[in-house]
């Protein structure tokens, strides 16, 4: 039965302030019959015709989202303002909202508009190549002897140097990772690790060199928890896919089949050596193809950076 020819008997409910449910239910009773008097196809049916439930007047609105405005900011559009108002008790339909926000508050409207609640403040900014030297480990592997440490610069995101070994080494930190990338492409202004002990020979000679850098008013290292030094942990899951998740998936599959015995020092030593060798082939190929793949928008970002230096 088509709701359009009980128009009379809804509208009438509707208007004094019955809900759909109520009014599905009283057409059911009334007319004996439940095909097409859903509450679903009634509240529909209403919105079609404009039947919503408005008990805010005009001007009381435009006061409510007055307010909703002082104490939200300007990035609650009609939805998010219609559901602020609906928590406090104001009903209103989104189309109402929607006319008074852009009436009274338009360059509100015209900013929400162009997008821009939604640009992101920048969290990390590194001025030029060799402003921030960032490294750090992976050890994912190390319950097979494996260890990976990485330097990148915060600039450009070139991994400037990188080492496997099977424990974690100040020595071989220094030696393999950091003089060749200072070597290489001189001494970065400050360089961020975590709070580990074993980059302290590589943070002792950047804090000997200190007076060498290019800008001495920053301090020369800065020790933080890895939350901080993101942008060498997001490249640690490309190392991750390609690198160590295959060889542990392999790894992990031999000693359960007991193939493998991690218990045995001669076994760990062997797993170890031979794995570190598998793992540097691997993280030199990704290295080398994550310095040469194409940034989309990188070459204007980094002319940019130049004209403006």
């Amino acid at each position: 039965m088509a709701l359009h020819e009980y128009a009379g008997f809804i509208s009438e409910h509707r208007n004094n302030g019955m809900s759909c449910g109520d009014i599905a239910t009283a057409l059911c009773t009334q007319f004996g019959t439940t095909r097409g008097f859903s509450e679903r196809n009634v509240r529909r049916w209403c919105a079609e015709q404009g039947l919503v439930r408005d008990f805010c007047p005009d001007s009381q609105l435009e006061v409510e989202v007055a307010e909703g405005i002082l104490e939200t900011g300007s990035s609650f559009g009609r939805k998010m303002m219609t559901g602020y108002l609906s928590a406090k008790g104001v009903k209103a339909s989104e189309g109402r909202v929607g006319n008074v926000l852009r009436s009274i508050h338009q360059p509100y409207h015209i900013a929400r508009q162009q997008g821009a609640r939604n640009l992101n403040p920048i969290p990390y900014n590194a001025e030029y190549m060799g402003h921030k030297l960032h490294v750090d480990q992976n050890e994912k592997l190390v319950m097979f002897g494996v260890t990976h440490v990485m330097a990148i610069d915060g600039f450009s995101k070139k991994v400037v140097g990188h080492s496997t070994m099977p424990i974690k080494n100040n020595i071989v930190i220094y030696e393999e990772v950091y003089r060749p990338a200072v070597l290489s492409y001189g001494l970065w202004d400050q360089v961020r690790v975590d709070c580990g002990k074993e980059f302290y020979l590589a943070l002792f000679i950047q804090e000997k060199l200190a007076e060498h850098r290019h800008n001495t008013q920053r301090q020369h290292y800065l020790q933080t928890p890895s939350t901080r030094n993101h942008v060498i942990e997001r490249m640690w899951s490309e190392v991750n896919a390609r690198v160590n998740y295959p060889l542990k998936t392999a790894l992990v599959q031999l000693v359960d089949q007991e193939e493998l015995d991690m218990e045995d020092n001669t076994s760990r030593y062997c797993v170890s050596n031979l794995t570190c060798q598998l793992a540097r082939i691997g993280i030199t190929n990704v290295v080398q193809a994550w310095n040469a793949h194409r940034i989309p928008g990188m070459i204007n970002f980094i002319l940019l950076a130049v004209l403006q230096a």
